[in-house]
């Protein structure tokens, strides 16, 4: 695990100082702690810090092929490295170390482009071709390792985080208007924007290509190319049982300890049953993290505990406090750019629990995207028949009558069910499918809240259209997998991976996640959507993939979700910074939002008439951020 970043000159005459990368890497310390590297060629510099994981005492980057034209740095692991290696060696090629990045400059060097199609891993790499002046930077199929990059009219930088593009003084702080619109719907900005008019993120499963001063991106993979086929039920368990405990027994390559962020739900459950496999053959122990809250419909630990007893983890487990103040301060400054998702807060201080004990953990990520765990899939099938026997109006009645009843402080319940569903039939169009229940901010709230000057500058911009390329692009007609497909693109890599990466890496800490490996993937989207949704049953084929594994307590039971009781704490711990940060003293100031209206939501969130601990938080984290860049 690294942090990387790249600068490549227009002109490639001229020397790249060391000083150039080393301050840019310099910011990247806590992705890589344990050692630092860089190379500078003319018109070049790759540098990179390490977090040594793999080969601890050789696997020094950049790599470098045998001739030293081909250069590379890498963030990430690549699974398969051993299989590459073998066969590479027959090849003639010879290699330094038994680190697993030094795989890709010999693939490259073998394969040129098509060698993306050989990794079986989570990356972002870096590699300067100085055969033909390229230089080739890409993303892992789902997105788990970051990368940025931003044109100047001096040349092309790359990061792994935003941070390290903003050292270079030429790099603007110019705010995309339209990507703050897009932030205050989904709590996220979605690849390739970011919240900085000029910095881009490379979307997950693309490349860039850099040649002549050009840049062009491509697609390599895609979910959407795996034919869907016709399984039998017994066999897509039996094969998803199988690839999962091999994806699993892969990602625990190291040459330190391994554990496992352990929720007690199916997914991490079900990770940490083949890992205490994969641990017996090893001879090694497993270690697992969680946490709790006092809340108890927030409150998952005994689930958790269990799954630990079952599989004799070493398990360690801790509560989260609403006294969140100053991790509020450091995390939304460390972010770099506005993100919303609350979960941020327990996976960071689940982390940092972790860290004290492991360098590297796996995760769950990826089982709800995969084979439909989220409530918003039920939601949507039921909206479609819905749709068909009821009038428009009337779901804007049954939205009205809804918003009338008090909202509850538990997690879920039905009378937020009810206000969510509701709330999402009657404000938001229904081309956007799911994500009518996975977006925060109205047309109608937006026309309150925005000031003229945010308000023109997205008047003309289609805030859904990500989302409705998204749907389209899958062509099969299976309802399910286009809505698993979306969510693969979308929520996952920009909301799901951002959070686990950014805030797992702050506290220098390694995160995999094996329902995210390749092969898992492409048997997922092969597989059609009654096979994952069955008779309201949720990720039906995990379930019977997991049989006689987890106990069916819970195997069978719902999924709950990781979150905090923010809108709790919005009305009293958390209230104080609510509103030192939304006074219309700081908003006027800005002058993107209408102070009135955020502090009569402040007012009606605080006394409990309605629920907008999400419109809320989104503004705070927004506020904050914008101080931390000066924007």
């Amino acid at each position: 695990m690294c942090g990387i970043v790249g600068i490549v000159d227009r002109d490639l005459t001229r020397p790249v100082l060391r000083d150039e990368v080393e301050r840019m890497v310099r910011t990247l310390h806590h992705r890589g702690p344990d050692e630092e590297g860089l190379v500078v060629t003319p018109g070049v510099g790759l540098g990179m810090r390490r977090l040594a994981i793999v080969d601890l005492a050789g696997g020094q980057q950049p790599f470098t092929n045998e001739d030293g034209t081909i250069q590379v740095v890498a963030n990430g692991e690549i699974y398969n490295f051993e299989e590459l290696r073998r066969d590479l060696t027959a090849r003639g090629h010879r290699f330094r170390s038994r680190a697993d990045v030094e795989v890709i400059v010999h693939a490259y060097e073998e394969l040129g482009e098509a060698f993306l199609g050989r990794l079986r891993g989570m990356f972002a790499l870096a590699l300067w071709d100085g055969r033909t002046s390229t230089l080739i930077a890409a993303r892992d199929r789902a997105g788990e390792k970051p990368l940025y990059y931003t044109e100047t009219p001096q040349g092309l930088l790359l990061a792994s985080e935003v941070k390290a593009l903003l050292a270079r003084p030429e790099v603007s702080r110019e705010l995309d208007l339209e990507a703050l619109d897009e932030f205050l719907t989904y709590e996220y900005v979605i690849a390739p924007r970011t919240m900085i008019r000029g910095i881009r993120k490379l979307p997950a499963a693309h490349f860039l290509r850099y040649r002549n001063g050009c840049v062009e991106v491509q697609r390599y993979w895609d979910a959407r190319s795996v034919p869907v086929r016709a399984w039998e039920e017994a066999e897509a368990a039996e094969a998803l049982r199988a690839t999962l405990r091999k994806a699993v027994d892969s990602q625990m390559m190291a040459d330190v300890p391994v554990g496992i962020f352990l929720s007690g739900g199916i997914d991490s459950s079900g990770i940490a049953a083949f890992m205490s496999e994969a641990a017996e053959r090893r001879g090694v122990s497993v270690q697992s993290f969680s946490l709790g809250f006092d809340e108890t419909s927030y409150n998952e630990l005994p689930y958790a505990r269990e799954i630990a007893h079952r599989f004799g983890t070493i398990h360690r487990d801790d509560m989260v406090t609403p006294d969140l103040v100053d991790l509020f301060e450091r995390l939304v400054v460390h972010l770099d750019e506005p993100f919303a998702d609350v979960s941020l807060f327990p996976t960071y201080l689940v982390s940092r629990l972790a860290r004290e004990h492991v360098k590297v953990v796996l995760g769950g990520d990826g089982g709800d995207e995969l084979f439909g765990g989220y409530d918003a899939y039920a939601a949507y099938q039921l909206a479609a028949r819905l749709e068909r026997l009821a009038p428009s109006g009337a779901f804007k009645a049954a939205y009205v009558l809804a918003s009338l009843l008090p909202p509850t402080e538990k997690k879920k319940g039905l009378i937020n069910k009810v206000r969510r569903f509701t709330e999402g039939m009657a404000t938001s169009p229904p081309g956007i499918g799911q994500y009518r229940w996975m977006s925060f901010m109205p047309p109608g709230l937006k026309r309150r809240l925005y000031a003229p000057q945010l308000r023109d500058a997205v008047a003309r911009s289609d805030v859904y259209r990500p989302v409705t390329e998204a749907l389209g692009a899958y062509t099969g007609d299976d309802f399910l997998n286009r809505a698993l497909y979306a969510d693969l693109r979308i929520y996952l890599a920009d909301d799901i991976l951002v959070k686990v990466d950014r805030m797992s890496m702050a506290t220098s800490l390694e995160t995999r996640a094996p329902f995210l490996d390749a092969d898992v993937m492409e048997l997922a989207f092969s597989m059609p959507g009654d096979l994952k949704i069955r008779n309201g049953q949720r990720k039906y084929i995990l379930k019977r993939a997991l049989e006689g594994i987890l106990p069916d307590r819970i195997r069978m039971r719902r999924k709950e979700g990781f979150s905090i009781p923010m809108k709790n704490w919005l009305r009293r711990e958390l209230q104080p910074l609510m509103r030192s940060l939304l006074s219309a003293e700081r908003l006027r100031r800005r002058g993107l939002f209408d102070p009135a209206t955020v502090e009569r939501l402040m007012d009606a969130h605080v006394a409990g008439d309605q629920n907008y601990a999400h419109q809320l938080f989104a503004l705070m984290v927004f506020e904050r951020w914008a101080d931390s860049i000066g924007a």
